[in-house]
């Protein structure tokens, strides 16, 4: 009975890598400035993955949504023309929708 905090399960993480790694080879980013933007103490990608996987323990999955949403609204401030050639903004921040909705699925 006693619930204990959401978190994602080795499949949802491995799901979770894998995007970031898309999103930040789409976005022209590294692992640095996505460390930047979590203020994680390391830019290695289980450090940055433990930074989420926190987000999700306090805020579950629609804070790790707005959290990965705010820090591409972030990127996208800092380099106005970024998103002009194949996705705009929109389609950018559909692309995170979709990991939410198929991390919901999964957790089904």
């Amino acid at each position: 009975m006693a619930s204990s905090a959401p978190s994602l399960n080795p499949d949802q993480l491995e799901q979770l890598e894998a995007f970031l790694k898309d999103w930040l080879r789409h976005t022209g980013r590294t692992q640095a400035d996505l460390r930047r933007a979590l203020r994680a103490g390391s830019i290695r990608m289980p450090v940055l993955l433990h930074e989420l996987q926190r987000t999700v323990s306090q805020a579950g999955i629609p804070g790790l949504a707005d959290r990965l949403c705010s820090i591409e609204a972030q990127w996208l401030g800092a380099e106005p023309g970024l998103a002009d050639d194949a996705f705009s903004a929109a389609d950018e921040l559909a692309q995170l929708d979709l990991l939410l909705q198929e991390i919901r699925n999964d957790s089904v």
